[in-house]
């Protein structure tokens, strides 16, 4: 099996070669004002055309009407995933949902989401030892996001094969495309 690197092992070049500010008086002197900046009048004309809008958008804003909102949108996508299975493990930093739209992993603030036509497998692993269950899901192009959920007790790990393996049989086709 392939190692899967995390980050470059490799450091940063430093030098003249590919850095030119790296000698004093080799490259021009940086300008004091940011090119993206506007000129004081532009920037106070912006300022009052940006009220002005905010001024006509509170006056013409009417109750709210039946257009559905992102998190309404959502909310029925969720109701229309709970009809089957739906796997859910998590602890104080991981989660992972698995139902009818695909695989979701998070980790503190990082979040990854794989529809199953993108998964080519998904693998659990229980440990010997230890209360960490690992998961992974493998992509067709060799790729693979192993997430470690921390069970209270070691019984939740026969618990979270089989609740697991009910969503994988409901919605992950194995293809022999």
């Amino acid at each position: 099996m392939e190692q899967q690197r995390i980050g470059s092992s490799s450091k940063p070049l430093e030098g003249a070669g590919f850095d030119p500010a790296f000698i004093p008086g080799l490259s021009s002197p940086v300008k004091a004002e940011p090119e993206d900046a506007k000129p004081a009048e532009e920037a106070e004309e912006s300022e009052e055309t940006a009220e002005e809008t905010a001024e006509e958008t509170a006056e013409v804003t009417e109750p709210a009407e039946a257009e559905e909102t992102p998190a309404a949108e959502e909310a029925s996508a969720e109701e229309e995933a709970s009809d089957g299975p739906v796997f859910e493990a998590a602890d104080r930093r991981a989660r992972i949902t698995a139902d009818a739209r695909g695989v979701r992993l998070r980790l503190d603030e990082e979040a990854c989401e794989f529809r199953w036509d993108e998964i080519g497998a998904v693998e659990t692993e229980a440990p010997r030892f230890g209360k960490r269950f690992t998961i992974t899901v493998h992509t067709p192009d060799r790729r693979w996001y192993p997430i470690e959920i921390e069970a209270t007790a070691r019984s939740r790990f026969k618990e979270w094969e089989t609740s697991l393996d009910e969503v994988l049989d409901a919605y992950f086709e194995e293809g022999d495309d």
